[in-house]
């Protein structure tokens, strides 16, 4: 049986950081990969478009060129998105709105990609603080954030965490099943297992966190790629992220809120 090694570009810009999701080492047929995101308001929406790698292939970004790429909203026809590199395809004529529905259509040769996704209201990050907490017999710092869940069941939020504008690499998401309505502090806990000293909040770093608020294919997207990538379903194979697209790919399309806080660790 051939498995394959999945490469995900987690895109907030074009310059996104390439991501390993699935440690399956055998070869298989390629697959695409497509990462689509709109944001509220007039911004650039970028689409990320590179191919699956097998395992003893180099982890470095191979964008795809001559797609068709085009976004349209429930309002609008479609607009048309320019290649601004090798893989990368982005335009500044698209206003994400919430309660809209965009929907996105990856044209390659015969092939055709399709994801729809509606961009929810936003809740306001209200707080961001670092809290101590003994985890694994060793006291740490994490990034507390506070905000309050509207009444009505469905809202569904992303947080990415920055430290000295690196990247935290766990992915923190959350929805409101049994936390509706509710004044909530989330604690944004990890497992450093390779004790990479820069990963650990300390005294004087600047600490970043944005918070997206997304639609409910998109949480459950982001849920099974961190189960996916942590292994902590221990009873199944490792498998690919429940994806929004339609059509034989892999990757995700997100209309979503964005907003951050900065502070300084004391």
């Amino acid at each position: 049986m051939k498995r394959l090694l999945y490469i995900c570009l987690i895109a907030v810009s074009a310059t996104s950081c390439e991501r390993v999701i699935d440690i399956n080492l055998n070869s298989a047929d390629k697959k695409y990969v497509i990462e689509g995101n709109v944001t509220e308001g007039y911004g650039t929406t970028t689409v990320l478009i590179s191919q699956t790698k097998d395992f003893d292939e180099d982890n470095d970004f191979s964008g795809i060129e001559g797609a068709t790429v085009t976004i349209s909203d429930n309002n609008g026809t479609p607009v048309t998105l320019l290649p601004d590199g090798p893989g990368v395809y982005t335009t500044r004529n698209i206003m994400g709105q919430v309660g809209h529905t965009y929907s996105l259509k990856v044209v390659i040769g015969s092939q055709e990609i399709t994801a729809r996704s509606t961009m929810p209201r936003q809740v306001q990050l209200e707080k961001l603080t670092v809290t101590e907490e003994m985890l694994f017999g060793e006291l740490r710092k994490y990034a507390n954030v506070s905000f309050s869940d509207p009444v009505g069941k469905g809202n569904c939020y992303r947080f990415i965490q920055y430290v000295n504008n690196r990247k935290e690499k766990t992915y923190f998401v959350y929805d409101d099943d049994l936390t509706d309505g509710k004044s909530l502090d989330r604690r944004l806990l990890f497992f450093n297992d390779n004790d990479d000293e820069d990963r650990n909040i300390k005294s004087g770093d600047m600490l970043k966190v944005v918070m997206q608020c997304i639609d409910y294919p998109m949480y459950k997207y982001w849920y099974s790629l961190d189960a996916s990538s942590t292994g902590s379903n221990q009873q199944a194979t490792p498998a690919n992220p429940v994806s929004n697209l339609q059509g034989d790919a892999l990757g995700y399309f997100s209309a979503h809120t964005v907003q951050s806080l900065e502070v300084q660790v004391r």
